[in-house]
């Protein structure tokens, strides 16, 4: 057993983001199946994905997606290069941190129209009608 080191939570995190990919699979399966409702039908399922819940969950989607593909890429690394093992550690870090370092941009991308709110200036009272 690992014990809590870098070994253990890579593959738990690898399994976790990978069943939460698989579970964001199935529920594109059945948006995109509302399709055959009608454009009426579809349009209101869409509609979801304007909420701050729905918006966090695809921000879930975007760093299982992130850190699957990291880390799977450190996987082959180990697997297929004679030195990986020993280096393994500091490529979870560099793991971790690409993850971290590609999704924030996303992170603002995917939860900036929740809180536009904040930006919208009232009219009113800056145009003076």
């Amino acid at each position: 057993m690992y014990k809590g080191q870098s070994g253990m939570w890579s593959w738990l995190f690898h399994r976790i983001s990978g069943l939460g990919i698989l579970l964001f699979l199935f529920i594109h399966i059945v948006d995109v199946s509302m399709l055959s409702f009608g454009p009426g039908v579809y349009n209101q399922s869409v509609v979801l994905f304007d909420y701050v819940v729905v918006r966090l969950l695809s921000l879930a989607l975007v760093i299982a997606v992130l850190y699957h593909t990291f880390n799977g890429i450190r996987i082959m690394a180990i697997d297929f290069w004679r030195k990986g093992s020993r280096y393994q550690r500091a490529m979870f870090g560099i793991v971790l941190a690409a993850t971290i370092i590609v999704f924030i941009p996303m992170a603002y991308y995917i939860m900036g129209p929740a809180f536009q709110w904040l930006t919208q200036a009232p009219h009113a009272a800056t145009t003076g009608h």
